[in-house]
């Protein structure tokens, strides 16, 4: 199965780290974050890896190279201007020729997690189901900052100070059946979200596949002591 990691972003909120290294090659402890991602689907059994790359994709590709260094393979997806979080899957599909017999589905996450869950269960998970797209989700709680009150009318018949709300949000890891992806037009900036919201309202089979363990986006300053925290206790 082909595993596309999205590593073409700005990196904007981790600026000015990212004003000349992509936040894929940052470091969290002694390896760039890429790198330590790639390590970890390596040891799952996914080595057969596409990297979505665009801001200052030369140095990533100068870098990893043709993966042999790290005991996997990469290929390279070069957008030519910035195309989002879905728009890149479309370049992907026509490159890899994903219609070809056999070609099934493909593993897709953000090239900036940090997290240990077993991709090889997401996988099973989608394929036995027969999913279209399966979405790794988690829980995540925001505490209100405000009493909350509670009205009838005009009538206050209760304050809640400052309430947990959890709601259930996208994880940044999908397993994709390569036929969803025409849904993207060609050539143009697509979201994700836009992806999915169009594929459910086809009438395409969307799933959730809840996961509460070890998870890190490293989209913000802070969190890159926290990855090198992680990785040091992982080592």
């Amino acid at each position: 199965m082909k595993t596309v990691l999205l590593a073409g972003g700005r990196g904007v909120r981790l600026r000015p780290l990212t004003y000349t290294i992509p936040k894929p090659l940052l470091p969290i402890g002694e390896r760039p974050i890429l790198e330590e991602i790639i390590d970890r689907l390596k040891k799952l059994g996914f080595t057969d890896l596409v990297i979505a790359v665009g801001y200052r994709a030369e140095l990533i590709e100068t870098y990893f190279g043709d993966g042999s260094q790290f005991d996997v393979t990469i290929q390279y997806s070069r957008e030519p201007g910035p195309l989002g979080t879905a728009g890149p899957l479309g370049m992907v599909r026509s490159q890899l020729c994903a219609d070809e017999p056999g070609a099934g589905s493909a593993l897709v996450m953000n090239g900036d997690l940090l997290t240990e869950i077993d991709l090889r269960a997401v996988v099973e998970a989608h394929e036995s189901a027969g999913n279209d797209l399966t979405m790794v989700t988690r829980e995540y709680q925001l505490r209100h900052p405000y009493g909350v009150l509670q009205l009838d009318g005009d009538r206050i018949t209760g304050i809640v100070e400052k309430p947990a709300v959890t709601d259930t949000v996208n994880a940044g890891i999908y397993v994709f059946r390569w036929s969803i992806l025409d849904l993207i037009p060609p050539g143009s900036a697509y979201e994700i979200p836009d992806l999915v919201n169009v594929a459910a309202s086809s009438g395409h089979r969307i799933a959730s596949y809840p996961y509460s363990g070890q998870w890190l986006a490293i989209d913000r300053p802070e969190n890159l002591e926290e990855g090198a925290r992680i990785v040091g206790q992982v080592e």
